[in-house]
């Protein structure tokens, strides 16, 4: 049975229609992925099945007395009070929202009763449970939380009356690892509707069982996984782009045989010329795929061998400590990744690591020629009130990219700028158009050094695979914050982890690798012990090389060759009589020490060689 129906429906707001003839139907027990690129009406669509904005036509039914609870993507203001209260109030029926164009009492449910006299179970039992299943302190204020801490308050307002229809709009964002873990786990006991937008793909891949693609007004449904919609999405989009291949070539011949004038009269026919007009008139309305970011970083000259190195560093503030004797040596290419719960220290870490803190004790020591972009998280190096031009070329027109000249309108076109949007004030771009305003600022800047700071945030799917790509083809070295689990498995080497207390802990490998080599006395529950089980195999299979293993294991033979010919010289120098009658002894014991450090990286080199060629594709 159909909880709720969607009927031809059509919503433009201004510009092309978001909504364009859109019909589905969703069951209990369906877990919707709505996915899109950003713009294309996913949160659009939400605000439509929870009465925030009316229709320009078509209808929505749902099953009389069903419950619907709605997050938005943004933290409403003017909440207040303790994170009990705030959470209860998810108890009160929602208010009627004024629609331009209402449907009838008969397609919308009244508002609920209240929950004891429908729910079965008494409201006080229910809030403690879902305070405790998402781990929050039902005393705090909430104005005091954190970003990430209000959205799992947030959460838990919207589950706390068991809604039979849950509608949210990226609910992991500024969560961390372990809250992103909870929602996994809860809502695969979820009987109701669950409608949601994400752009994490392992979150969407583990709880989603159908996906609603959204793509220049037209929804398509993909049942299965998410993983299962990118095989299919992939041939799809293949067959499309041939299917339009072999009409734009059908009406170039029609244009030619139109234009023959005089000569072709007497062979022209007026159903040829109507076939014709309506080929015009179909191109004219087609509606393109909205392009890719084209991303590629500014590569600086190679940094030393030692990019930093902390030893038995510590910091804390306001009596917190946040990190307790740490030591790492971070080496040029190393790719690092960084991982732990929201406040634990992650950025407080990158600003000790890049010399902008002092450490209570220890020391951090940066290495030579170093050329440093930050991505910063919290978006604070954008200017507000200035447009998008002038956040990155700071008035000029002009700016300097890949050793040449380029406008900067057309430099912000390939980040999905149009000419109107670059010159809009920053304070009117969306989440995502921020994060891509700060990529065009940081790929301006020459590097060796890339340090990022959540990058993926609000990114679209497409977006963050091309991100993947350009990083993972980064010469230089990489520091990355993250919570995007896939994003860390496809770009890091290892991973440096916050274990509490102000520990932190150095893993190989992204995330998977991580839940596979941590002690087993971390696996404090049944859940975890079954996650682990999960992804290590009941037969115990080995894990499979990641992108940036696979980039790194075919760079080897290359480095060989090259770590070779340069010992063939050295020994060719050293096996010659005349240099040790020319050279002075400093310069003969120099040499020697050379050959040596060279036989040892390739030593090194080849033992990793054979490490990842025994880690399967």
């Amino acid at each position: 049975m159909a909880w709720i129906k969607a009927q031809n429906l059509h919503l433009s707001l201004g510009g092309p229609a978001l909504l364009d003839g859109v019909n589905f139907a969703i069951e209990a027990g369906d877990r919707v992925c709505l996915v899109g690129r950003n713009g294309v009406g996913k949160s659009t669509l939400l605000k439509v099945l929870a009465r925030e904005l009316p229709l320009d036509s078509g209808k929505i039914l749902l099953q009389p007395g069903s419950q619907i609870r709605y997050l938005t993507q943004e933290i409403p203001t003017g909440l207040a009070g303790t994170v009990s209260d705030v959470v209860a109030s998810g108890f009160a029926p929602l208010p009627r929202q004024s629609l331009e164009h209402p449907p009838s009492n008969t397609d919308w449910p009244p508002d609920p009763p209240s929950p004891e006299t429908t729910l079965g179970w008494n409201p006080s039992v229910r809030l403690e449970t879902i305070l405790s299943r998402l781990n929050l302190e039902s005393d705090k204020e909430f104005t005091t939380l954190s970003g990430g801490l209000k959205r799992r308050v947030l959460m838990a307002r919207a589950l706390v009356s068991n809604p039979e229809i849950l509608l949210l709009d990226e609910p992991t964002n500024h969560l961390d690892i372990t809250a992103i873990a909870g929602l996994e786990k809860m809502f695969a006991d979820y009987t109701g509707c669950l409608v949601f937008v994400t752009h994490d793909r392992m979150f969407a891949d583990k709880v989603a069982t159908r996906i609603f693609e959204l793509d220049r007004g037209r929804l398509t449904d993909w049942p299965g996984h998410y993983a299962r919609y990118i095989e299919l999405r992939e041939l799809r989009l293949q067959t499309e782009a041939e299917q339009e291949a072999l009409f734009d070539k059908k009406l170039q011949r029609e244009e030619v045989w139109i234009r023959q004038g005089i000569k072709a009269r007497r062979t022209r026919n007026m159903g040829r010329v109507r076939a014709l007009e309506k080929l015009r008139e179909t191109r004219r309305v087609r509606r393109e795929r909205m392009g890719n970011v084209r991303l590629r970083l500014e590569e600086a000259e190679k940094s030393g061998k030692l990019v930093m190195e902390a030893r038995n560093v510590s910091y804390q503030y306001d009596g917190v400590h946040y990190i307790k004797d740490f030591s790492t040596v971070i080496q040029r290419g190393d790719r690092i990744g960084i991982i732990g719960p929201n406040g634990c220290g992650k950025s407080t870490l990158l600003g000790l690591l890049l010399g902008r803190l002092t450490p209570l004790t220890g020391q951090i020591h940066l290495g030579t020629r170093l050329e440093v972009a930050y991505f910063d998280q919290l978006r604070a190096t954008l200017d507000e009130e200035k447009s998008v031009a002038d956040n990155v070329a700071n008035g000029r027109q002009q700016v300097d990219f890949a050793g040449r000249s380029r406008h900067i309108i057309g430099y912000l076109e390939d980040f999905l700028f149009a000419p109107d949007r670059a010159r809009m004030p920053v304070k009117a771009l969306s989440g995502g158009e921020r994060n891509r305003l700060l990529l065009a600022r940081l790929f301006l800047q020459p590097a060796n050094l890339l340090v990022m700071d959540e990058p993926t945030n609000d990114l679209d799917v497409e977006t963050l695979e091309l991100l993947e790509g350009v990083v993972g083809d980064y010469a230089g070295t990489l520091i990355l914050v993250s919570h995007d689990r896939t994003f860390l498995n496809n770009v890091v080497t290892s991973t440096l982890v916050f274990e509490g207390q102000g520990k932190i802990e150095e893993y190989v490998g992204g995330y998977d690798d991580w839940l596979t080599q941590r002690p087993p006395a971390e696996e404090t529950s049944k859940e975890r012990l079954s996650e682990k089980k999960k992804k290590t195999g009941e037969k115990n299979r080995p894990r499979r090389k990641n992108i940036a293993e696979k980039k790194e294991l075919a760079a080897i033979p290359g480095q060989i060759e090259t770590l070779e010919k340069e010992l063939a010289t050295l020994h060719q120098t050293m096996a010659d009589p005349a240099f040790y009658k020319n050279a002075q002894g400093q310069e003969v014991a120099e040499v020697q020490q050379k050959s040596q450090q060279l036989e040892h990286t390739l030593a090194e080199t080849f033992q990793r060689w054979e490490a990842l060629e025994a880690i399967p594709d």
